[in-house]
Order: C-alpha cells, then sequence, then structure tokens
C-alpha cells in the first residue's frame, strides 16, 4: 500500500510540474510575444524612415549620445548586454528590469541612424529581463528563475525570426558549450511556440527562403560544402576577433560619450566613402539577394568592418543578424567564383557563420530546417559540424562557457575567446 501511495505522488509531482511549467512558460510567451512583435514593428517602422530620408545616417552621432544619456540616466552601464544575461544565468544574479525598455529603445534608435546592427541582442535581452520579472512577480527560486529567464529569451528570438524551435534549442545551449539542459526543452518550446502564434497574428512574416536548387547528396557536393564551411570557421573566427578587438580599441576612449560619437561618426564617414547604404541597418534584403545568387564581393568583409564599428562604439542591437548578412553574401560569392549554385551556397554559409561564432551546431541545424525546409538537410548538418570543430573556442558573446572539448569528451570548462 506505501509502494502504491509513492508512485501515486511521484506521478502527481511530474503532472503539477508540467502544469506549473506549461502555465509559466505560455505566460512567459504571450509577454514576449507581444513585446517581440511591437519591438519587431517598431524596427521595420524606424528603418522605413532611414530609407525614405537620406540625410538620418547624418543623425548617427546624436543618436549615440542620445543612448549613452539613456543609459546614464538609468543607471546601467553601457557594456551590460546579452554577455550580461549569459552570465546571469550563470550567477543567479537579477536581470534590472530597466534593461528590457532600455534595450528597447537603444536599438530602435540604432536602427533609426543607420548603425549596423541586428535585433536578436535586443532580443535576448529583452527576453531575459521578461523572464527575470515573471520570476520575481511568481517568487521563483534561482534554479527556475533561470528556466523563465530561457524562456524569456526563446520567446522574444521566436517572434522575431519566426523559428520556434531554434529559439528553444539556442536558449537551451547557447549559456554552456557542451551541455543541453533537457529540463528546460518543455518551458523554452511553450514559450517560444505561444510568442510564435502571437506574432503571426499580428502579421509578422518568419524568416524564410526557398532556394532554387538543392545539390543531392554525393562527394561533389560534400567535398564543396566541407571547403565553405571549413572557411567560414575561419571567417567566424576573425569576425569575433574583430569584435572583439573593435571594443577593446573603442574602450581606450575613457569619455562614453566622445566614444560612441566618434563611432557614429566613422560609420557615417564610412557609409559615404562606400557610397551605397547596404551596410547600414539590419539587410535583410541584401540577405535575399544572396539567395537568389546575387552578392558584392566585398559586402561581407565592409559589413564586418560596419558592425565592429557600430557594436564596439556602444550602439545597440546584436550580431547575428550581421551574421547571417555575412555568411550568406560570403557563401554566395563563393558559389560565385567556383561555378556552384551561389544561391545554396549562400545558406550553407549563413548556417555555417551562425554555427561558428555561436558554438550551437544542433539549433544551427534546426534552424536551416526552418528557414530552408528539410531539403539538404545532411548537407546542412555536414557544414555545421565542420564549422562547429574549426571555429576554435572563439564566440562573439565571450560570456559563454565551454564545458567540453571539441576534440574529444574532455571537461574544459573555459571562457570563450
Amino acid at each position: 500500500m506505501d509502494v502504491i501511495k509513492i508512485k501515486i505522488k511521484s506521478a502527481l509531482n511530474y503532472i503539477l510540474t508540467f502544469l506549473r511549467w506549461v502555465v509559466l512558460a505560455s505566460i512567459t510567451g504571450c509577454v514576449g510575444g507581444i513585446i517581440g512583435t511591437v519591438f519587431h514593428k517598431s524596427v521595420e517602422l524606424v528603418t522605413e524612415i532611414r530609407l525614405s530620408d537620406g540625410f538620418m545616417i547624418f543623425l548617427l552621432p546624436l543618436g549615440g549620445l542620445l543612448i549613452a544619456i539613456l543609459y546614464k540616466k538609468c543607471n546601467i552601464s553601457d557594456n551590460t548586454g546579452t554577455n550580461y544575461i549569459i552570465e546571469s544565468m550563470r550567477t543567479d544574479d537579477k536581470v534590472p528590469v530597466r534593461i528590457a525598455p532600455l534595450i528597447f529603445v537603444s536599438t530602435v534608435i540604432t536602427h533609426l541612424f543607420g548603425g549596423s546592427a541586428g535585433r536578436e541582442g535586443a532580443a535576448l535581452q529583452l527576453g531575459g529581463g521578461i523572464g527575470s520579472q515573471i520570476g520575481r512577480i511568481f517568487h521563483l527560486d534561482d534554479k527556475d528563475t533561470n528556466v523563465i529567464v530561457m524562456c524569456g529569451m526563446s520567446s522574444v528570438f521566436s517572434a522575431l525570426f519566426g523559428t520556434p524551435l531554434t529559439a528553444a534549442i539556442f536558449a537551451m545551449g547557447v549559456i554552456s558549450i557542451g551541455i543541453t539542459y533537457y529540463s528546460t526543452f518543455l518551458p523554452c518550446l511553450v514559450a517560444s511556440i505561444v510568442s510564435y502564434l502571437i506574432s503571426i497574428y499580428f502579421g509578422i512574416k518568419p524568416i524564410r527562403y526557398v532556394l532554387s536548387s538543392v545539390p543531392d547528396l554525393s562527394l561533389n557536393s560534400i567535398g564543396y560544402t566541407v571547403l565553405l564551411a571549413a572557411l567560414c570557421a575561419l571567417l567566424s573566427i576573425v569576425f569575433c576577433v574583430t569584435m572583439r578587438k573593435t571594443e577593446v580599441i573603442f574602450e581606450k576612449i575613457k569619455n562614453k560619450y566622445l566614444r560612441i560619437f566618434t563611432g557614429g561618426i566613422l560609420v557615417v564617414l564610412l557609409t559615404l566613402i562606400v557610397g551605397i547604404r547596404d551596410y547600414n541597418g539590419i539587410g535583410m534584403d541584401i540577405i535575399e539577394n544572396a539567395m537568389i545568387g546575387n552578392a558584392n564581393p566585398e559586402a561581407f568583409l565592409l559589413k564586418i568592418i560596419f558592425t565592429a564599428l557600430t557594436i564596439g562604439a556602444g550602439y545597440k542591437g546584436g550580431e547575428i543578424v550581421p551574421t547571417f548578412f555575412i555568411g550568406s553574401t560570403f557563401g554566395c560569392t563563393f558559389g560565385i567564383i567556383f561555378g556552384i549554385n551561389p544561391g545554396f551556397c549562400a545558406a550553407i554559409g549563413l548556417i555555417s557563420l551562425f554555427c561558428g561564432v555561436l558554438n550551437v551546431p544542433i539549433a544551427a541545424i534546426v534552424l536551416s530546417v526552418e528557414v530552408f525546409g528539410s531539403e539538404g538537410l545532411l548537407l546542412f548538418a555536414i557544414a555545421s559540424s565542420v564549422s562547429y570543430m574549426l571555429s576554435g573556442y572563439y564566440s562573439l558573446y565571450r560570456s559563454q562557457k565551454i564545458i567540453y572539448s571539441k576534440l574529444k569528451t574532455e571537461f574544459i570548462n573555459i571562457n570563450a575567446k
């Protein structure tokens, strides 16, 4: 009889825990979906304003000053970003509530005036702030707060990109490389799906590309996929090092107002020198062109420089969409040079670089399915595995912990470079 009671109690524990996380994750997904949708539409609106008025780019230095002032008034360090969210998961620090509205407004300002940045850095910070606040409201302990923060990250990421499964797996694995917290899978997935449905309801189009041709699996297709992925692994190191070194150089300017103002001037001058506005803002149109086989050969290098100057100086946004830009244009150029389908090479480049700079091979493979469909899955998986191993221990997020070696089953527990 006692054994039966124990089994019943155990079963009830599973059921109650399941229901508890479904409810909490659904609430987080609702909040994240709504805020993510508003954020997405805000960035789209200011981008349209910038594109309709060529003078806006000249106000970028002043926009930078406004961002610096906002961070000062809110008593938040201008270095507080995605790295801080990741670090808080490891140290159980509470994420300040004011981070969410601050990164929202600052990212919108960056895009209004033509800074070269993405949206997902803001998504992860918005989601982290949302999750942390929900944790406070429901008086969750530190461990459960970490889970709900992951849910928040998943939800806003999903709302912005329309990739709910990628968002869930990314949040689960981006904190500590080599360890996946499977207990967070259900909450993160529920939050992602709820958020995704809300974004779809309000008219946010998910990122989807139709490739004109996908090669069959063969020695030839495997060969150039491996070569392109290896080159993308090298490019991921170049991108990460450039981002890090540029930030260090800007930090030598001790006055943060002068620092971000100087960065804004440099971006404006570089825009005038280049003579086109392709490298300001998100650049989703350039990614779309790469998928149909059109890309300037120098595009990937210029985007690295523009993004490094923007983020290094203190403007807000993210690096993942620039990663899509760099990877797709590099892959497209590779295809043109070697006479291989440039659209498919652009897709391989996008996935390979995403994996290389963030060390998330499983999320990269899932992303390939959600964005490009399942055709060519094995080639995308090969590209992700090659890029993951050959990109070393570099990362866009220096707060990432590499728990297990990429070369053998060995516990190393080091910080990403």
